[in-house]
Protein backbone atom coordinates (compact mmCIF):
# COMPACT_ATOMS: atom_id res chain seq x y z
CA UNK A 1 0.00 0.00 0.00
CA UNK A 2 1.72 3.43 -1.16
CA UNK A 3 -1.41 5.03 1.50
CA UNK A 4 -1.00 5.84 5.04
CA UNK A 5 -4.02 6.86 7.58
CA UNK A 6 -3.05 9.57 10.02
CA UNK A 7 -5.58 9.93 12.59
CA UNK A 8 -5.86 13.44 14.56
CA UNK A 9 -6.05 14.53 18.10
CA UNK A 10 -9.38 15.26 17.08
CA UNK A 11 -10.14 12.03 15.73
CA UNK A 12 -10.53 13.05 12.10
CA UNK A 13 -8.48 10.69 9.64
CA UNK A 14 -6.77 11.72 7.12
CA UNK A 15 -5.13 10.15 4.12
CA UNK A 16 -1.33 10.57 2.96
CA UNK A 17 1.08 9.13 0.37
CA UNK A 18 3.64 6.82 2.86
CA UNK A 19 6.78 8.95 3.08
CA UNK A 20 4.79 12.11 3.40
CA UNK A 21 6.77 13.98 6.29
CA UNK A 22 4.75 15.10 9.67
CA UNK A 23 5.73 18.89 9.12
CA UNK A 24 3.65 18.47 5.56
CA UNK A 25 0.88 17.01 7.55
CA UNK A 26 0.51 19.20 10.63
CA UNK A 27 -0.41 21.74 8.33
CA UNK A 28 -3.58 20.12 7.73
CA UNK A 29 -4.33 20.45 11.30
CA UNK A 30 -5.21 24.26 13.22
CA UNK A 31 -2.67 24.56 15.82
CA UNK A 32 -0.40 27.69 16.14
CA UNK A 33 3.51 27.06 16.63
CA UNK A 34 3.57 22.87 15.96
CA UNK A 35 6.68 21.80 17.20
CA UNK A 36 6.16 18.23 17.26
CA UNK A 37 3.49 15.18 17.87
CA UNK A 38 3.41 12.45 19.99
CA UNK A 39 2.72 8.17 19.16
CA UNK A 40 2.11 6.65 22.53
CA UNK A 41 3.36 9.31 24.91
CA UNK A 42 6.73 9.36 22.97
CA UNK A 43 7.37 12.89 21.23
CA UNK A 44 8.86 12.88 17.49
CA UNK A 45 10.51 16.01 15.35
CA UNK A 46 8.09 16.99 12.25
CA UNK A 47 10.74 15.88 9.84
CA UNK A 48 9.76 12.35 10.34
CA UNK A 49 8.36 10.06 7.82
CA UNK A 50 4.69 8.56 7.77
CA UNK A 51 5.31 4.97 7.29
CA UNK A 52 2.61 3.03 9.01
CA UNK A 53 -1.50 4.38 10.33
CA UNK A 54 -0.98 5.48 13.50
CA UNK A 55 -2.92 8.32 16.03
CA UNK A 56 -0.94 11.11 16.46
CA UNK A 57 -1.09 14.15 18.85
CA UNK A 58 0.86 17.66 17.49
CA UNK A 59 2.35 19.33 20.59
CA UNK A 60 3.07 23.14 20.84
CA UNK A 61 4.26 25.55 23.30
CA UNK A 62 1.39 24.49 25.86
CA UNK A 63 2.76 21.51 25.94
CA UNK A 64 6.21 20.49 28.45
CA UNK A 65 8.43 19.41 25.60
CA UNK A 66 6.74 21.72 22.60
CA UNK A 67 7.42 24.22 24.96
CA UNK A 68 11.59 23.18 25.45
CA UNK A 69 11.61 22.82 21.61
CA UNK A 70 10.67 26.39 21.21
CA UNK A 71 12.77 27.59 23.46
CA UNK A 72 15.56 25.70 21.40
CA UNK A 73 14.42 27.15 18.13
CA UNK A 74 14.68 30.69 19.54
CA UNK A 75 17.70 30.40 20.52
CA UNK A 76 19.32 28.89 17.48
CA UNK A 77 17.51 31.35 15.50
CA UNK A 78 18.86 34.48 17.71
CA UNK A 79 22.64 33.00 17.35
CA UNK A 80 22.65 32.51 14.00
CA UNK A 81 20.44 36.12 13.13
CA UNK A 82 23.83 38.22 15.30
CA UNK A 83 26.28 35.69 13.67
CA UNK A 84 24.99 37.13 10.25
CA UNK A 85 24.58 40.28 10.93
CA UNK A 86 27.78 41.04 12.96
CA UNK A 87 30.09 38.50 12.46
CA UNK A 88 32.14 39.51 15.22
CA UNK A 89 29.95 38.45 17.82
CA UNK A 90 28.44 35.49 19.75
CA UNK A 91 25.15 34.82 22.59
CA UNK A 92 25.63 33.33 25.66
CA UNK A 93 22.59 32.20 27.02
CA UNK A 94 23.22 32.47 31.07
CA UNK A 95 20.04 32.03 33.07
CA UNK A 96 16.24 31.13 33.42
CA UNK A 97 13.75 34.37 34.52
CA UNK A 98 10.14 35.03 35.00
CA UNK A 99 8.47 34.71 31.41
CA UNK A 100 12.02 33.71 29.68
CA UNK A 101 15.71 33.58 29.76
CA UNK A 102 18.52 35.78 29.47
CA UNK A 103 21.16 35.83 27.20
CA UNK A 104 24.37 38.26 27.27
CA UNK A 105 26.13 38.83 23.42
CA UNK A 106 29.76 38.78 23.68
CA UNK A 107 32.50 40.43 21.78
CA UNK A 108 34.58 44.14 21.26
CA UNK A 109 31.29 45.62 20.98
CA UNK A 110 28.16 47.02 22.72
CA UNK A 111 25.16 47.04 21.16
CA UNK A 112 22.55 50.05 20.78
CA UNK A 113 19.22 50.02 20.49
CA UNK A 114 19.65 50.13 16.63
CA UNK A 115 21.89 46.96 16.60
CA UNK A 116 18.95 45.36 18.26
CA UNK A 117 16.77 46.46 15.23
CA UNK A 118 19.04 44.89 12.92
CA UNK A 119 19.35 41.52 14.62
CA UNK A 120 15.34 41.43 14.74
CA UNK A 121 15.04 42.27 11.46
CA UNK A 122 17.59 39.02 10.64
CA UNK A 123 15.83 37.27 12.49
CA UNK A 124 11.56 37.85 10.69
CA UNK A 125 13.82 37.52 7.83
CA UNK A 126 15.04 33.64 8.93
CA UNK A 127 11.49 32.98 10.02
CA UNK A 128 9.52 34.72 7.24
CA UNK A 129 12.03 32.37 5.11
CA UNK A 130 10.85 29.25 6.94
CA UNK A 131 14.36 28.03 6.93
CA UNK A 132 14.54 24.25 7.32
CA UNK A 133 16.78 23.42 10.69
CA UNK A 134 18.91 19.90 9.62
CA UNK A 135 19.55 17.31 11.83
CA UNK A 136 22.56 15.23 11.96
CA UNK A 137 23.27 12.12 13.55
CA UNK A 138 27.01 12.16 14.07
CA UNK A 139 29.72 9.82 15.60
CA UNK A 140 30.72 11.14 19.61
CA UNK A 141 33.70 10.89 17.80
CA UNK A 142 33.03 13.23 15.25
CA UNK A 143 31.39 15.79 17.80
CA UNK A 144 34.35 16.10 19.99
CA UNK A 145 36.36 16.81 17.48
CA UNK A 146 33.91 19.15 15.75
CA UNK A 147 33.75 21.29 19.07
CA UNK A 148 37.40 21.04 19.96
CA UNK A 149 38.23 22.31 16.30
CA UNK A 150 35.32 25.21 16.83
CA UNK A 151 37.69 25.71 20.55
CA UNK A 152 34.44 25.25 22.78
CA UNK A 153 35.80 22.92 24.80
CA UNK A 154 33.15 22.40 27.35
CA UNK A 155 31.10 20.84 24.46
CA UNK A 156 33.42 18.34 23.85
CA UNK A 157 33.85 17.39 27.72
CA UNK A 158 30.51 16.49 27.95
CA UNK A 159 29.95 14.82 24.57
CA UNK A 160 33.43 12.35 25.85
CA UNK A 161 31.16 11.98 29.32
CA UNK A 162 27.65 10.74 28.05
CA UNK A 163 29.03 8.04 26.61
CA UNK A 164 26.48 8.26 23.94
CA UNK A 165 27.89 6.65 20.70
CA UNK A 166 25.83 8.69 18.64
CA UNK A 167 25.37 12.72 18.93
CA UNK A 168 22.76 15.15 17.49
CA UNK A 169 24.00 18.42 16.17
CA UNK A 170 21.58 20.88 13.82
CA UNK A 171 22.26 23.44 11.55
CA UNK A 172 20.46 26.55 10.09
CA UNK A 173 22.54 28.22 7.38
CA UNK A 174 25.68 28.20 8.10
CA UNK A 175 25.84 27.53 11.56
CA UNK A 176 26.10 24.22 13.83
CA UNK A 177 24.53 23.92 17.50
CA UNK A 178 23.15 21.37 20.00
CA UNK A 179 20.29 22.41 22.15
CA UNK A 180 19.64 19.19 24.56
CA UNK A 181 16.47 19.34 22.44
CA UNK A 182 14.20 18.33 19.61
CA UNK A 183 14.23 21.18 17.29
CA UNK A 184 11.50 22.47 15.17
CA UNK A 185 11.12 21.35 11.96
CA UNK A 186 12.10 24.67 10.40
CA UNK A 187 12.08 28.51 11.60
CA UNK A 188 8.67 29.80 10.53
CA UNK A 189 7.11 28.45 14.00
CA UNK A 190 9.27 30.34 15.52
CA UNK A 191 7.62 33.45 15.56
CA UNK A 192 6.32 34.51 18.87
CA UNK A 193 9.02 36.26 20.89
CA UNK A 194 9.94 39.46 22.74
CA UNK A 195 13.72 41.13 23.39
CA UNK A 196 14.07 43.39 26.03
CA UNK A 197 17.33 44.83 26.01
CA UNK A 198 18.70 45.31 29.00
CA UNK A 199 22.00 47.52 28.21
CA UNK A 200 25.36 46.27 28.25
CA UNK A 201 24.81 43.17 26.27
CA UNK A 202 22.03 41.77 28.31
CA UNK A 203 19.46 40.62 26.55
CA UNK A 204 15.70 38.90 27.65
CA UNK A 205 14.21 36.27 25.47
CA UNK A 206 10.48 36.17 26.42
CA UNK A 207 8.66 33.52 24.06
CA UNK A 208 5.02 31.89 25.44
CA UNK A 209 5.08 29.61 28.23
CA UNK A 210 2.94 26.50 29.24
CA UNK A 211 0.24 28.40 30.91
CA UNK A 212 -0.04 31.78 28.52
CA UNK A 213 -1.78 29.80 25.85
CA UNK A 214 0.67 30.87 23.19
CA UNK A 215 0.71 34.48 23.61
CA UNK A 216 3.95 36.23 24.67
CA UNK A 217 2.94 37.59 28.23
CA UNK A 218 4.56 41.26 29.49
CA UNK A 219 8.08 41.19 30.48
CA UNK A 220 8.29 41.97 34.20
CA UNK A 221 11.73 43.15 35.13
CA UNK A 222 13.33 41.88 38.43
CA UNK A 223 16.63 43.53 38.45
CA UNK A 224 17.85 41.96 41.95
CA UNK A 225 17.07 38.15 40.64
CA UNK A 226 19.20 38.69 37.79
CA UNK A 227 22.09 40.50 40.27
CA UNK A 228 22.03 37.94 42.42
CA UNK A 229 22.62 35.15 39.69
CA UNK A 230 26.02 36.86 37.89
CA UNK A 231 26.46 37.30 41.62
CA UNK A 232 26.49 33.57 41.93
CA UNK A 233 27.92 33.18 38.23
CA UNK A 234 30.98 35.69 39.00
CA UNK A 235 32.16 33.46 41.99
CA UNK A 236 32.01 30.52 39.96
CA UNK A 237 34.04 32.44 37.51
CA UNK A 238 37.00 33.56 40.13
CA UNK A 239 36.83 29.68 40.66
CA UNK A 240 37.30 28.49 37.41
CA UNK A 241 34.21 26.31 37.98
CA UNK A 242 31.78 27.94 35.00
CA UNK A 243 30.33 24.91 33.21
CA UNK A 244 29.52 21.38 34.61
CA UNK A 245 32.42 20.01 32.66
CA UNK A 246 34.93 21.98 35.49
CA UNK A 247 31.91 20.17 38.19
CA UNK A 248 33.15 16.59 36.69
CA UNK A 249 36.83 16.75 36.38
CA UNK A 250 36.75 17.99 40.54
CA UNK A 251 34.49 14.90 40.80
CA UNK A 252 36.69 12.76 38.59
CA UNK A 253 40.01 14.18 40.59
CA UNK A 254 39.15 13.34 43.56
CA UNK A 255 38.59 17.60 44.46
CA UNK A 256 34.54 17.35 45.10
CA UNK A 257 34.61 17.65 48.88
CA UNK A 258 36.60 20.97 48.91
CA UNK A 259 34.28 22.49 46.40
CA UNK A 260 31.15 21.18 48.20
CA UNK A 261 32.61 22.97 51.19
CA UNK A 262 32.99 26.35 49.31
CA UNK A 263 29.54 25.90 48.83
CA UNK A 264 28.22 25.46 52.06
CA UNK A 265 30.74 27.97 53.54
CA UNK A 266 29.56 31.17 50.64
CA UNK A 267 25.43 29.79 51.14
CA UNK A 268 26.20 30.34 55.50
CA UNK A 269 27.94 33.79 54.16
CA UNK A 270 25.01 35.17 52.29
CA UNK A 271 22.45 34.59 55.26
CA UNK A 272 24.83 36.40 57.13
CA UNK A 273 24.81 39.46 55.48
CA UNK A 274 21.26 39.21 55.45
CA UNK A 275 20.83 38.89 58.76
CA UNK A 276 23.70 41.64 59.34
CA UNK A 277 20.95 44.10 57.40
CA UNK A 278 17.98 42.95 59.65
CA UNK A 279 19.90 43.40 63.30
CA UNK A 280 21.49 46.69 61.81
CA UNK A 281 17.81 47.97 61.68
CA UNK A 282 16.54 47.52 65.09
CA UNK A 283 12.95 48.87 64.10
CA UNK A 284 12.52 45.17 61.99
CA UNK A 285 10.19 42.55 64.09
CA UNK A 286 8.95 40.31 61.91
CA UNK A 287 11.35 38.53 59.41
CA UNK A 288 8.96 37.76 55.95
CA UNK A 289 9.97 34.66 54.06
CA UNK A 290 8.75 33.23 50.57
CA UNK A 291 9.71 31.04 47.55
CA UNK A 292 8.25 28.83 45.09
CA UNK A 293 8.39 25.16 45.74
CA UNK A 294 11.32 23.24 46.67
CA UNK A 295 13.43 26.44 47.28
CA UNK A 296 14.75 25.17 50.71
CA UNK A 297 12.37 27.47 52.92
CA UNK A 298 12.58 25.12 55.78
CA UNK A 299 15.96 24.87 56.48
CA UNK A 300 16.78 28.54 55.41
CA UNK A 301 14.04 29.72 57.93
CA UNK A 302 15.63 27.74 59.92
CA UNK A 303 19.12 28.73 59.50
CA UNK A 304 18.06 32.53 59.89
CA UNK A 305 16.58 32.10 63.17
CA UNK A 306 19.87 29.69 64.35
CA UNK A 307 22.05 32.72 63.45
CA UNK A 308 19.89 34.83 64.83
CA UNK A 309 19.94 33.04 68.18
CA UNK A 310 23.65 33.01 67.59
CA UNK A 311 23.68 36.46 67.91
CA UNK A 312 21.23 36.78 71.26
CA UNK A 313 17.88 37.78 69.73
CA UNK A 314 14.87 35.00 70.66
CA UNK A 315 13.73 34.02 66.88
CA UNK A 316 9.91 32.74 67.33
CA UNK A 317 8.31 31.05 64.03
CA UNK A 318 4.82 32.38 62.91
CA UNK A 319 2.90 29.32 60.74
CA UNK A 320 0.32 31.30 58.35
CA UNK A 321 -0.81 27.81 58.48
CA UNK A 322 -2.54 28.40 61.79
CA UNK A 323 -4.46 31.33 60.75
CA UNK A 324 -6.46 29.41 57.96
CA UNK A 325 -10.22 30.87 57.69
CA UNK A 326 -13.04 27.88 59.14
CA UNK A 327 -13.18 25.12 56.98
CA UNK A 328 -16.92 26.54 55.93
CA UNK A 329 -15.42 29.83 55.36
CA UNK A 330 -12.59 28.83 53.04
CA UNK A 331 -13.14 29.65 49.18
CA UNK A 332 -13.45 27.30 45.88
CA UNK A 333 -11.84 27.22 43.26
CA UNK A 334 -13.55 26.80 40.03
CA UNK A 335 -14.30 23.37 40.07
CA UNK A 336 -15.76 23.61 43.59
CA UNK A 337 -12.85 22.85 45.86
CA UNK A 338 -11.12 24.40 48.68
CA UNK A 339 -8.63 27.02 47.49
CA UNK A 340 -6.14 26.79 50.35
CA UNK A 341 -3.57 28.49 48.27
CA UNK A 342 -5.47 32.17 47.83
CA UNK A 343 -4.95 35.16 50.09
CA UNK A 344 -8.57 34.69 51.22
CA UNK A 345 -8.15 31.44 52.49
CA UNK A 346 -6.00 33.21 55.45
CA UNK A 347 -7.96 35.25 58.41
CA UNK A 348 -5.78 38.20 57.09
CA UNK A 349 -7.55 40.08 59.92
CA UNK A 350 -6.99 38.43 62.66
CA UNK A 351 -3.19 37.95 61.88
CA UNK A 352 -2.52 41.46 61.36
CA UNK A 353 -4.31 42.31 64.76
CA UNK A 354 -1.87 39.94 66.81
CA UNK A 355 1.06 41.40 65.02
CA UNK A 356 0.46 44.68 66.29
CA UNK A 357 -0.88 43.41 69.98
CA UNK A 358 2.86 42.26 69.83
CA UNK A 359 3.96 45.56 68.88
CA UNK A 360 2.69 47.30 71.48
CA UNK A 361 3.74 44.81 74.04
CA UNK A 362 0.65 43.01 74.35
CA UNK A 363 0.51 39.13 75.29
CA UNK A 364 -1.47 37.30 72.67
CA UNK A 365 -2.09 33.44 72.29
CA UNK A 366 -1.17 31.61 68.72
CA UNK A 367 -3.56 29.73 67.53
CA UNK A 368 -2.98 26.19 66.19
CA UNK A 369 -5.21 25.37 63.00
CA UNK A 370 -6.70 21.45 63.69
CA UNK A 371 -6.44 20.47 60.00
CA UNK A 372 -9.46 17.67 60.70
CA UNK A 373 -11.97 19.85 62.14
CA UNK A 374 -11.25 22.77 59.92
CA UNK A 375 -10.80 24.97 63.13
CA UNK A 376 -8.92 26.97 64.21
CA UNK A 377 -7.89 26.06 68.51
CA UNK A 378 -5.99 28.58 71.18
CA UNK A 379 -4.44 26.57 73.46
CA UNK A 380 -2.15 27.83 76.36
CA UNK A 381 0.45 28.67 73.41
CA UNK A 382 1.21 33.03 74.53
CA UNK A 383 4.16 34.69 73.17
CA UNK A 384 5.27 38.17 73.63
CA UNK A 385 7.34 40.72 72.22
CA UNK A 386 10.75 40.97 74.34
CA UNK A 387 13.74 43.63 73.30
CA UNK A 388 15.33 40.76 71.98
CA UNK A 389 12.55 39.15 69.79
CA UNK A 390 12.07 38.63 65.87
CA UNK A 391 9.43 37.08 64.55
CA UNK A 392 9.87 34.55 61.22
CA UNK A 393 7.22 34.35 59.33
CA UNK A 394 7.18 32.00 56.11
CA UNK A 395 4.51 31.29 54.08
CA UNK A 396 3.04 31.30 50.05
CA UNK A 397 1.83 34.96 50.51
CA UNK A 398 4.75 36.45 52.82
CA UNK A 399 5.87 39.18 50.39
CA UNK A 400 2.39 40.15 49.60
CA UNK A 401 1.42 43.44 51.54
CA UNK A 402 -1.91 42.51 51.53
CA UNK A 403 -0.73 40.02 53.87
CA UNK A 404 0.30 42.44 56.66
CA UNK A 405 -1.72 45.50 55.31
CA UNK A 406 -1.84 46.95 58.70
CA UNK A 407 1.87 46.82 59.95
CA UNK A 408 3.79 49.61 59.47
CA UNK A 409 6.50 48.59 56.63
CA UNK A 410 9.54 49.57 59.17
CA UNK A 411 8.90 46.70 61.00
CA UNK A 412 9.21 44.02 58.43
CA UNK A 413 11.69 42.25 56.28
CA UNK A 414 10.96 40.49 53.22
CA UNK A 415 13.33 37.63 51.73
CA UNK A 416 12.58 35.79 48.31
CA UNK A 417 14.27 32.59 47.93
CA UNK A 418 14.71 30.31 44.76
CA UNK A 419 17.81 27.76 43.43
CA UNK A 420 19.01 30.32 40.64
CA UNK A 421 21.96 27.42 40.23
CA UNK A 422 24.75 29.68 37.98
CA UNK A 423 26.51 26.80 36.65
CA UNK A 424 25.92 26.26 32.83
CA UNK A 425 26.37 23.35 31.06
CA UNK A 426 27.85 25.00 27.80
CA UNK A 427 27.33 28.55 26.49
CA UNK A 428 24.19 28.02 25.24
CA UNK A 429 22.78 25.50 27.65
CA UNK A 430 21.81 26.81 31.15
CA UNK A 431 20.28 24.98 33.89
CA UNK A 432 16.83 25.79 34.23
CA UNK A 433 15.30 27.13 38.22
CA UNK A 434 12.37 25.23 36.68
CA UNK A 435 14.31 21.93 36.22
CA UNK A 436 16.59 22.24 39.31
CA UNK A 437 13.44 22.57 41.42
CA UNK A 438 11.50 19.50 40.21
CA UNK A 439 14.37 17.33 40.41
CA UNK A 440 14.51 18.31 44.32
CA UNK A 441 10.91 17.69 44.82
CA UNK A 442 10.39 14.77 42.63
CA UNK A 443 13.55 13.17 45.74
CA UNK A 444 11.51 14.39 48.63
CA UNK A 445 7.98 13.29 47.35
CA UNK A 446 9.65 9.80 47.37
CA UNK A 447 11.31 10.03 50.31
CA UNK A 448 8.72 11.86 52.63
CA UNK A 449 5.40 11.35 51.09
CA UNK A 450 6.35 7.62 49.09
CA UNK A 451 5.12 9.96 45.84
CA UNK A 452 6.04 8.26 42.48
CA UNK A 453 7.29 10.56 39.45
CA UNK A 454 4.32 10.46 38.34
CA UNK A 455 2.45 11.71 41.27
CA UNK A 456 4.74 14.80 41.75
CA UNK A 457 5.13 15.73 37.67
CA UNK A 458 1.17 15.91 37.63
CA UNK A 459 0.78 18.01 40.45
CA UNK A 460 3.63 20.68 39.34
CA UNK A 461 1.82 22.39 36.91
CA UNK A 462 -0.81 23.41 39.58
CA UNK A 463 2.23 23.92 42.01
CA UNK A 464 3.54 26.24 39.21
CA UNK A 465 -0.20 28.03 38.48
CA UNK A 466 -0.31 28.48 42.63
CA UNK A 467 3.65 30.67 42.15
CA UNK A 468 2.64 32.62 39.16
CA UNK A 469 -0.17 34.03 41.04
CA UNK A 470 0.76 34.29 44.61
CA UNK A 471 4.57 34.74 44.32
CA UNK A 472 6.38 35.96 41.53
CA UNK A 473 4.16 38.83 40.87
CA UNK A 474 5.23 40.32 44.91
CA UNK A 475 8.89 39.65 44.19
CA UNK A 476 10.00 43.43 43.81
CA UNK A 477 8.50 43.73 47.23
CA UNK A 478 11.76 41.66 48.88
CA UNK A 479 14.07 43.62 50.79
CA UNK A 480 16.86 40.85 49.74
CA UNK A 481 17.03 37.67 47.15
CA UNK A 482 18.46 34.67 48.68
CA UNK A 483 19.98 31.96 46.19
CA UNK A 484 19.31 28.69 48.01
CA UNK A 485 21.34 26.91 44.81
CA UNK A 486 24.12 25.29 45.74
CA UNK A 487 26.76 24.48 41.97
CA UNK A 488 27.22 20.57 42.76
CA UNK A 489 23.73 19.92 43.95
CA UNK A 490 22.54 18.06 40.53
CA UNK A 491 25.16 15.61 40.50
CA UNK A 492 24.02 14.34 44.16
CA UNK A 493 20.40 14.61 43.19
CA UNK A 494 21.08 12.39 39.99
CA UNK A 495 22.10 9.37 42.43
CA UNK A 496 18.91 9.34 43.88
CA UNK A 497 16.14 10.99 40.95
CA UNK A 498 17.89 9.11 38.23
CA UNK A 499 16.46 5.22 39.42
CA UNK A 500 12.78 7.65 39.46
CA UNK A 501 12.86 8.74 36.56
CA UNK A 502 13.60 5.19 34.74
CA UNK A 503 10.23 3.58 36.36
CA UNK A 504 8.29 6.12 34.12
CA UNK A 505 6.57 4.20 31.57
CA UNK A 506 6.06 4.30 28.12
CA UNK A 507 2.01 4.55 28.81
CA UNK A 508 2.86 7.74 31.44
CA UNK A 509 1.98 10.83 29.52
CA UNK A 510 4.80 11.96 31.57
CA UNK A 511 7.00 9.80 30.13
CA UNK A 512 9.05 11.76 27.91
CA UNK A 513 9.65 14.42 30.65
CA UNK A 514 11.16 11.55 32.39
CA UNK A 515 13.11 11.28 29.62
CA UNK A 516 14.41 14.58 29.33
CA UNK A 517 15.26 15.19 32.10
CA UNK A 518 17.14 11.27 32.24
CA UNK A 519 19.15 12.74 28.96
CA UNK A 520 19.78 15.98 30.78
CA UNK A 521 21.58 14.34 33.87
CA UNK A 522 23.59 12.53 31.32
CA UNK A 523 26.02 15.25 31.40
CA UNK A 524 26.70 15.35 35.37
CA UNK A 525 29.10 12.75 37.48
CA UNK A 526 27.28 10.93 40.13
CA UNK A 527 28.29 12.58 43.40
CA UNK A 528 27.96 10.94 46.42
CA UNK A 529 25.20 11.81 49.16
CA UNK A 530 27.38 11.14 52.30
CA UNK A 531 29.75 13.86 51.21
CA UNK A 532 27.15 16.76 51.72
CA UNK A 533 26.97 18.45 55.11
CA UNK A 534 24.09 17.40 58.22
CA UNK A 535 23.19 20.84 57.88
CA UNK A 536 22.84 21.24 53.90
CA UNK A 537 19.90 22.70 52.52
CA UNK A 538 19.91 19.83 50.22
CA UNK A 539 19.20 17.31 53.25
CA UNK A 540 16.06 18.89 52.91
CA UNK A 541 15.40 17.02 49.70
CA UNK A 542 17.96 14.20 49.95
CA UNK A 543 17.62 13.50 54.18
CA UNK A 544 20.27 11.33 55.32
CA UNK A 545 23.13 11.92 57.67
CA UNK A 546 26.92 13.35 56.61
CA UNK A 547 29.83 10.37 57.31
CA UNK A 548 32.61 11.84 56.66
Amino acid sequence: MNKVKITFQDNTVHEYDRGTTYFEISKDFAMENIMGFKVNNEVYSLDTKALEDEKIEFINTSDIIGNKIYKAGLKFLFEVALVETFSDLEVSYEHSVPRGMLGVVKGNRILTQDDLSKIKEKMAQLVSEDAIIYKYNISSKEAIKFYQKNNELEKAYNVQGINDKIVTIYKLHQKYNYFYSLMPHSTGSINKYQLVYLGNNRIVFVFPSIRSKGNVLEYVHYDNIIESFLSGKKWLDDLNMPYVSDLNKNVSNGKIKSFIRANELMFSLNISKIVDKIINNHSIKFILIAGPSSSGKTTTTAKIASYLEALGYDAIKISLDDYFVEREKTPKDEDGKYDFECLEAIDVDTFNIDLNNLLEGKEISLPIYNFITGKREYPKNTIKLQENSIFLIEGLHALNDELTKNVDSKFKYKIYLSPFIPLNIDEHNYISTLDLRLLRRIVRDNRTRGYNVINTIDNWQNVRNGEEKYIFPYIHQADSILNTALAYEIGVLKVYVEPLLLSVGVDSIYYEEARRLIDFLKTFFPIPGEYVNDDSILREFIGGKYND
